[in-house]
């Protein structure tokens, strides 16, 4: 959105139908529809040439992607001194003109006679320079040079149209992730900014939200300039370089400033928005008036944080360090909620267990798990009571810190390579373990540890009302050289493993039978891993981590890294992180799509003044398995807009219900064009939905 409308604004010109990442470090399996969606029709790269130990078999394919969308794409067959690798930065010598024909594997694939095109970017690109005339020239020399294939100075939309024209319906199709055996470190590096990266991302969409909300309650125009900038500052950092750890020092101090600059403009939007649904004060000496903001698409009951709150009257609440929780009961999706003292507590009278024990071992224990320590702070006994049954296999371990040696053999922010695992420490046993919180909303045992140079706190909790067992984590990171992960052995068999992706998700192998499954001993996800049999399954949650593997039925997530190059002080210091344990009855649903949202977005206490009116969902679906993602003022103004996706490979009708009478509403691309126009009745839309399909709506209030 940002990046068409840069287009338009500098150069006058339309944008390329051509997706152009030829240096990106892998490629999710739900690109296809985003590139449909944003209105291109083709996708260029080379990186997938720089495979550690595959080859894709194909060149120039059609990929299709998660719900069945499909691409034309081509890969650079330019040698670049690799086994397969690419480049897009070719000399333009005759010796590169020969050997992307000779590495070019669909030959066959054009009429007879008459191979396929295929492509050569020339110029100097990883640096900046662009092409010399010495190139140049030497390309025209190679129009009709003996021995050498045709070439022909030309258009990257022209060779793509003639691709498709001439070879289309011949091309192969590769469908599933592009995954890229190489630079896994990258999924960990430079941890500080990938969890500024989580966190901003999430401040910006409660942001919109809470604008939308508040557009639609009073017409307030809030934040438009300052989301914009936001947005833009978040996209800066997610430069090739800078998000996935493989800058140098200062570019990482930059960064975490933008971070900074993001985070006020968001919160002042935040806070613009509340005060304007919470409305005007009518007089002086109005008491405070607490508003409770849910901003994911699931409904949720989890106790709600007010730092520097008290406790009210009639409300359970337990105090903690800096604030209080309390028992919201059960809020709507996308809604904001005011609490006042005469609102009774929802479920406040409900028998409910949440303790924790120091004696006769530490343990942790509520309604839905009782979770047993040993004495030096490891988790041997994982119970679901729900279930009746243990979820750690017999003398398992869990929540085990591992530190590995990661001395890889290419410059080391950009890759772990697969014998990391030859050399492995443990963690010392706990200097102490102690009770901090015991009930009635949580439950926490302290634990203080050190491996190997480097001291970490961790509080365990378990909270009223959930399964999920959260690991809180303060660490003081004094290695060089080694790479730190977590692990959870879980008594569940099952051949693969699914991760979460960009909307949607992805299963990949619990087991290395082949080259292709080996390959993928470090993989990334989003906010959550599941490994699930048909009856029972667990699934891990993080707020931003994204390196994982699940091998057999271990589930490991990485920590921490310390590579020295390019930055010798990469990751040095604190760093501060939770991630969560889900015991789950059946397979993964949207118990764990929701609890990954809650950890990452949790519910927003604001105490300001003035009239609050009664809650306000502004938007919800009947289907569990769709996920409303984004809701947002539109660009052009008119009306709001929605961005959903199918989340479970399941297809049906789908009713969104908003929170105000509805004049229109229309099916839109991801660039807010209208497509077509939708059915709409009083506040619904009904609408068909398929597998992992994303869909854009745009709905204009009556």
């Amino acid at each position: 959105l940002l990046g068409s409308d840069f287009f338009r604004r500098h150069f006058d010109a339309p944008v390329s139908p051509v997706l152009w990442l030829p240096d990106t470090f892998g490629y999710p399996w739900s690109l296809p529809q985003l590139l449909r969606e944003a209105g291109l029709e083709y996708f260029y790269t080379t990186k997938l040439g720089w495979n550690q130990y595959n080859r894709l078999p194909y060149d120039s394919f059609w990929w299709q992607g998660l719900d069945g969308t499909r691409v034309l794409t081509h890969f650079s067959a330019t040698p670049y001194g690799g086994a397969y690798s690419g480049t897009y930065n070719s000399d333009g010598s005759p010796a590169q003109v020969l050997g992307t024909w000779r590495e070019f594997q669909p030959k066959d694939a054009g009429t007879p006679g008459s191979p396929p095109p295929l492509l050569l970017v020339y110029g100097y690109g990883d640096g900046g320079g662009g092409p010399t005339r010495a190139m140049v020239e030497n390309l025209r020399e190679m129009e009709a040079f003996p021995a050498l294939p045709r070439v022909r100075l030309g258009r990257v939309d022209d060779f793509f149209r003639r691709l498709e024209e001439t070879a289309g319906d011949r091309l192969p199709t590769w469908n599933g992730e592009l995954y890229l055996e190489n630079h896994r470190g990258t999924y960990t590096t430079q941890a500080r900014v990938k969890r500024a990266n989580r966190r901003s991302e999430f401040l910006l969409h409660d942001a919109e939200f809470l604008a939308a909300l508040a557009w639609s309650l009073t017409g307030a125009d809030v934040g438009r300039d300052d989301l914009r900038h936001a947005w833009e500052l978040l996209c800066l950092n997610q430069f090739h370089d800078i998000l996935p750890g493989s800058s140098i020092g200062p570019v990482y101090a930059d960064a975490l400033r933008r971070y900074g600059a993001l985070r006020d403009r968001a919160a002042r939007v935040r806070d613009a928005a509340l005060a304007a649904i919470a409305g005007p004060s009518e007089r002086p000496d109005d008491s405070p008036s607490v508003l409770l903001v849910n901003p994911p698409s699931f409904p949720r009951r989890d106790p709600a944080f007010w730092p520097g709150g008290a406790c009210l009257p009639g409300r359970l609440c337990q105090r903690v360090a800096g604030g209080i929780l309390l028992d919201v009961g059960e809020l709507p999706p996308y809604s904001v909620t005011p609490l006042t003292a005469a609102t009774a507590s929802a479920g406040a009278t409900e028998p409910s267990l949440c303790v924790a024990r120091r004696e006769p071992f530490p343990s942790l224990e509520n309604d839905f798990l009782r979770v047993e320590l040993n004495a030096a702070g490891d988790i041997t006994r994982l119970y679901d009571k729900r279930a009746g049954r243990e979820v750690l296999p017999a003398d398992g371990v869990a929540n085990q810190f591992q530190a590995f040696e990661d001395r890889p053999l290419n410059p080391d922010a950009w890759d772990v390579d697969i014998f990391f695992e030859d050399k492995m420490w443990l963690a010392d046993p706990a200097g102490a373990v102690r009770v901090v919180e015991n009930g009635p909303l949580r439950a926490t045992l302290e634990v203080t540890r050190r491996i190997l140079h480097s001291d970490y706190t961790q509080r365990i909790s378990l909270t009223r009302h959930s399964p999920r067992l959260d690991f809180e984590t303060v660490i003081q990171w004094r290695e060089r050289h080694v790479l730190l992960k977590v692990a959870f052995p879980v008594d569940v068999l099952a051949p693969t493993a699914t991760y979460e992706i960009q909307w949607g998700n992805v299963e990949r192998p619990t087991h290395r039978n082949t080259a292709w499954d080996w390959a993928r001993f470090e993989v990334p996800a989003q906010k959550w891993v599941d490994l699930s049999e048909g009856g029972y399954g667990v699934s891990l949650l993080n707020d931003g981590r994204y390196g994982h593997d699940i091998h057999g039925n271990v589930i490991r997530l990485s920590l921490l890294r310390s590579p020295t190059n390019p930055d010798p002080q990469a990751d040095l210091g604190e760093h501060r992180f939770t991630y969560s344990l889900l015991p789950h009855t059946g397979r993964w649903d949207e118990r764990t799509i929701a609890a990954a949202y809650a950890l990452n977005d949790p519910l927003i206490v604001w105490p300001g003044r003035g009239v609050v009116r009664g809650m306000v969902s502004l938007v919800a679906v009947d289907r569990p398995h769709v996920v409303i993602e984004t809701v947002k003022r539109a660009e052009d103004g008119r009306g709001l807009i929605l961005r959903l996706y199918e989340s479970q490979r399941r297809r049906g009708p789908v009713t969104i219900t908003a929170g105000f009478p509805l004049a229109a509403a229309w099916r839109c691309d991801l660039l807010e064009r209208d497509r077509e126009p939708l059915p709409c009745e009083d506040h619904r839309v009904t609408l068909f939905i398929n597998p992992y399909q994303i869909l854009t709506l745009r709905l204009t209030p009556l």
